[in-house]
């Protein structure tokens, strides 16, 4: 375990859990980029979804640690909180990809659920603001078209990973309610952006457009998903970290409601390949239709809204994987191929 490298007694320092991975390193950059006085300590088990390569920039900064640990060994956690003495403690650990917890949710349960328990119980030890990160799926689907997730809305999750996630955000909530301990939830809608793994929506199929591959979607691709720019994002989990109330729920949304096969069309159009590169595949099991955010009481409570249209977010996306080749290339190895085949490749065989 690397020691702290700075001496100052009175700059605050931040734990982030899982800061190797999508969210988690474009936190780590904004915090170093935008938090003088804040100091980060990354705990990461470094996982296949976690990427060392996305955080080369920070590594030599003296306010940055990396600590590899799993977040479910108590006995490791522990000894991180006694060495860093984190203010805040914000949780990005996850096991988060809904097709992967359809093969078995074993690692979903140990890692949301278990792995937040061991961070509520030694935040509340050593005194730590924790800050949980959620995600809309918690809500389940919507299926009218006036309605947007609310806070206040019951949990219906219908995937294991949407179940794990809710089952930690109620262990938060029941950590306020029994201890009065000082959390904060945020839940946001599908993120995109730089450094997200390439079996994701938006970094798969334009990773397989660059290389030529066929763009497997889902159903009729017309399920609908809100996008935020990952950057947006981050910016809310700060606001709410720094501003929030104790016990409270923050929606992060982007105002950007978009169907599947609309997404990928537009990547279609801006690296100018043609839509016969789609390949309509039999849809996943209980796949929501629709998610939408009301984000409402971030905006009035912590002055947030997203600030990125989804058309230059998403010109951006396309223009940093091109130009990130090798990034995203070293985790399209044989283990993702091995998933691929698994997830994709029948369905692909059998389609048009």
């Amino acid at each position: 375990m690397k020691e702290s490298r700075l001496p100052q007694q009175n700059i605050r320092t931040v734990l982030i859990t899982g800061g190797c991975g999508f969210v988690g390193s474009n936190l780590v950059k904004l915090i170093l980029a935008q938090r003088d006085e804040w100091r980060v300590v990354n705990v990461d088990s470094l996982t296949y979804a976690s990427n060392p390569a996305s955080l080369a920039d920070v590594e030599s900064n003296p306010r940055y640690t990396f600590v590899e640990q799993d977040i479910t060994e108590y006995a490791g956690m522990e000894s991180v909180f006694q060495i860093h003495s984190p203010w805040a403690v914000i949780n990005c650990a996850a096991e988060s990809h809904v097709d992967r917890s359809l093969e078995t949710g074993v690692n979903f349960a140990r890692t949301n659920v278990m792995g937040t328990q061991v961070v509520l119980e030694l935040g509340r030890r050593y005194e730590s603001r924790v800050l949980q990160i959620s995600t809309d799926e918690v809500y389940g689907s919507l299926d009218d078209d006036a309605l947007k997730f609310r806070e206040d809305m019951p949990l219906d999750p219908t995937s294991p990973y949407a179940a794990s996630k809710a089952a930690a955000d109620l262990m938060v909530l029941a950590a306020f309610r029994s201890y009065r301990q000082d959390v904060v939830i945020t839940r946001s809608s599908n993120n995109y952006g730089p450094y997200q793994h390439p079996e994701k929506l938006i970094p798969m199929m334009i990773t397989n457009t660059l290389d030529d591959q066929p763009l497997p979607v889902y159903g009729s691709g017309k399920n609908v998903r809100d996008w935020v720019h990952v950057h947006d994002h981050c910016r809310g989990v700060l606001a709410a970290l720094e501003q929030g109330a104790s016990g409270s729920i923050y929606n992060l949304g982007g105002d950007s409601e978009r169907t599947n096969i609309s997404v990928v069309r537009s990547i279609l159009s801006i690296l100018g390949r043609p839509e016969s590169l789609v390949r309509y595949v039999e849809d996943r099991p209980g796949h929501d239709l629709r998610y939408a955010i009301d984000y409402s009481r971030a905006t009035r409570d912590l002055d947030w809204a997203p600030e990125t249209r989804f058309e230059d977010g998403l010109e951006e996306t396309v223009a940093w994987y091109v130009r990130h080749d090798g990034w995203w290339r070293a985790l399209k190895g044989e283990q993702f191929k091995a998933y691929y085949e698994r997830q994709y490749a029948a369905r692909l065989r059998g389609s048009n």
